[in-house]
């Protein structure tokens, strides 16, 4: 039975099992995956570290890694789009999201603030500092290792405002998922696909992706805190 290797950020992880076991449900195909901070991802595809056949990470590090000749230009492909949600300690008082002025006075009133080191972490430093206030919250922002959760923090109370990809947020236990940024500050991800360029079944790999990139797969995406507006382009 033939093997497909696939690596990926922490944000689609669940939506990209859920979709691989639907897959090899009627596909002779073993896939094999793994998830770690789309940081050490990119750092490691790039190093050529990592010996798998298809890498998904937010679009703007794919193309990185395909315009450095790093991976193939065969096959890109966009899968999925995620939200950026606000989570607090579980029982905590819930801020409010109703519009960027609430959300700003929710960041400059908060004991500590957490955020990640991908892309929605990259989005809300700038945000803050648009706002002016970035070089006053930056002592009480708590920034964990590229592949720990910032859900972990806010669980254990480290963090007590949390700023995380809405499908890393869902189903974690000891946190309150307050809702999604409102319109006017919301920043969505694309995560994408593309082959490496040692990948040993470029046929098995593009019909794999374009399985999960179908709008068929749209209802499963959103059951794992991600959309599926995302097409192949």
């Amino acid at each position: 039975m033939a093997t497909l290797r696939l690596i990926s950020s922490m944000a689609p992880r669940e939506a990209l099992a859920a979709a691989i076991a639907a897959y090899q449900h009627n596909h002779a195909l073993t896939i094999q995956a793994q998830a770690a901070g789309g940081v050490e991802v990119a750092r490691r595809v790039a190093a050529g570290l990592e010996a798998v056949d298809v890498v998904v990470l937010s679009n703007d590090a794919i193309d990185k890694l395909v315009a450095a000749g790093q991976l193939s230009t065969t096959g890109r492909i966009d899968l999925m789009t995620s939200e950026i949600a606000v989570a607090v300690p579980a029982g905590a008082r819930h801020p409010d999201l109703r519009n960027e002025m609430t959300v700003k006075a929710a960041v400059m009133s908060a004991a500590s603030v957490g955020y990640s080191t991908g892309p929605s972490g990259r989005y809300l430093e700038r945000l803050f500092d648009r706002w002016g206030v970035l070089e006053s919250v930056r002592p009480r922002i708590v920034v964990p290792a590229p592949g720990v959760p910032v859900a972990s923090l806010v669980a254990s109370g480290k963090v007590q405002l949390g700023f995380q990809q809405l499908s890393e947020l869902l189903g974690v236990t000891g946190i309150d998922v307050v809702g999604t940024l409102p319109p006017q500050i919301q920043h969505v991800t694309t995560f994408t696909a593309a082959l490496s360029l040692t990948c040993a079944d470029i046929d098995n790999a593009l019909d794999f992706l374009a399985f999960v990139a179908s709008p068929q797969r749209d209802a499963l995406k959103q059951r794992y805190g991600m959309a599926g507006t995302a097409r192949p382009r």
